[in-house]
């Protein structure tokens, strides 16, 4: 632990020694990262009761925090969890490396032979609270994309935290790789985090995982340039044309799979047309799962709903709650969708092209869907193997952050003696 007067000095420390392994990463062999995440995964696994115990002590002291069930559950460890952080290593690790591939070549009249090639970012700071998966799905990202990485994880996820760290240390040993690529910051003095979102000078990028306190924090003081979403507001349009029973199921998924990700369903925008057909059988399902329902309008006549106020819409709940509201068609749909997103996940329910084409075109959100579930907003299940959060911006990265949206680029130019008129 450290006091407030420390924080430069630990993150200085910290920057310059992830400088150094960033600089032996950017050419470290695609092989040695690949067996850095698997040996990784194999120590996590091995090590699953002991972070268990860690976790069980970062429970207490959420609990004591006062921490809501849904945050709660964000930050609980048990073996199935630990198996889908080991699934997540080394998925990261079969990937393809991104690193030095070709994106475009092409030859100009001039006999030059022009390439652009993937390069590493090089330092990336990540700010995350409560869900201490992120240690490992961050650190293999940025390790596969040859970044290094200065994880600073939440204060109710210390424990859990430093003992997955530990494993993915063991590693990079392993493999022979620096193994200040992977640091942890080693307090939960907020002072660390301001002097990280200043420390220009060794990281490259910042990217936030967590509540909209954290994001809009890191955005309004960062100046290290930052990869971001400040809320997960995600809506499910049902359209007159859905099938009903596709609609029960997505919308049920969507609420209550987990309710404390970013890719929950936060609000439900019914069409009148929908409602004049099926009733309120999508609320009711809710209702009867046990989601709080703010309704608006005569939906609020529906029997266990709470009636909704204008604060309600446009809100992340993260939470057993969620917003409805009748609309007109997809056209009130797209209207209410750009007043409330937050821009991060939006899917529309319907069996006509038509509507769906126009929701895909006027809609502007980082990830689109068309019956289907939002909570497949997650780098995992679009075969990422795992993500260090959705982009939610329109510079550089956009939708789930996997290790190819952790590079950028240089252009490689080969001439024979080739000079300029």
């Amino acid at each position: 632990m450290t006091d407030q007067l420390d924080a430069k000095a630990l993150i200085d420390e910290l920057g310059a020694k992830a400088r150094a392994a960033a600089a032996e990463l950017a050419f470290a062999p695609a092989e040695a990262k690949a067996k850095a995440l698997t040996v990784a995964a194999e120590k996590v696994w091995q090590d699953r009761h002991a972070i268990i115990a860690a976790n069980g002590e970062d429970m207490a002291f959420g609990a004591n925090k006062g921490l809501s069930p849904a945050m709660l559950d964000r930050l609980m460890l048990d073996e199935a969890r630990i198996n889908g952080i080991c699934e997540a290593l080394r998925a990261v690790a079969a990937q393809e490396d991104p690193v030095g591939k070709v994106i475009a070549e092409w030859d100009r009249p001039s006999g030059l032979h022009i390439s652009r090639v993937r390069t590493p970012l090089g330092v990336i700071g990540v700010i995350y609270e409560s869900r201490p998966n992120v240690t490992a799905d961050a650190g293999a990202l940025c390790l596969k994309a040859g970044n290094a990485v200065i994880l600073r994880g939440g204060s109710e996820s210390f424990h859990s935290s430093r003992a997955i760290h530990a494993c993915m240390v063991a590693g990079l040993e392993a493999a022979g790789l620096p193994v200040d690529a992977i640091q942890l910051v080693p307090t939960r003095d907020r002072a660390a985090v301001a002097e990280m979102l200043k420390a220009v000078g060794y990281i490259d990028v910042i990217v936030p995982r967590g509540g909209k306190g954290l994001v809009g924090l890191v955005q309004a003081e960062a100046r290290v340039p930052v990869f971001a979403h400040l809320e997960g507001i995600c809506h499910i349009y049902a359209d007159g044309a859905a099938d009903p029973e596709k609609a029960r199921k997505v919308v049920l998924n969507a609420k209550t799979r987990r309710t404390g990700i970013c890719g929950a369903m936060e609000c439900l925008l019914i069409d009148r047309a929908f409602y004049a057909k099926h009733g309120g059988v999508l609320i009711e399902d809710l209702v009867k799962a046990g989601v709080e329902v703010r309704a608006d309008g005569e939906l609020a006549e529906i029997p266990g709903t709470v009636p909704a106020t204008e604060e309600d819409f446009g809100k992340e709940y993260l939470d057993a709650i969620c917003a409805a509201k009748l609309v007109d068609g997809v056209d009130g749909a797209i209207a209410h969708i750009r007043r409330y997103s937050s821009s991060h996940t939006e899917s529309i329910l319907t069996e006509d092209d038509a509507v769906a084409a126009r929701f895909f075109a006027r809609v502007d959100s980082a990830i689109l869907m068309r019956n289907a579930s939002t909570q497949f907003a997650d780098g995992g299940e679009f075969g990422m193997g795992g993500e260090i959060g959705i982009a939610t911006g329109k510079l550089h990265a956009r939708g789930p952050v996997g290790a190819e949206q952790l590079t950028s680029f240089k252009y490689v130019v080969i001439g024979d003696g080739t000079i300029r008129p």
